[in-house]
């Protein structure tokens, strides 16, 4: 499922990943990588706050819907 439609507060774990290569190589730089956990914090009209590796990132509702999780 994407991870803006995920439960508040809840650990996930990334398995795939939908962007382009460019973006691709950008969310691995950020730990935005299959089989990483992430928690997700906030959503907001689809647009997320996560946390990967300890850090916050926001990302707008297209990029979260491409992000799959578990």
């Amino acid at each position: 499922m994407p991870i803006c439609f995920a439960q508040v507060n809840e650990e996930l774990t990334i398995k795939k990943v939908l962007v382009d290569d460019k973006t691709k190589r950008h969310f691995e730089s950020l730990g935005i990588v299959p089989n990483n956990k992430i928690t997700l914090v906030s959503v907001n009209a689809g647009n997320v706050i996560v946390i990967v590796k300890g850090v916050r990132l926001a990302l707008n509702k297209d990029l979260a819907s491409r992000i799959l999780v578990a």
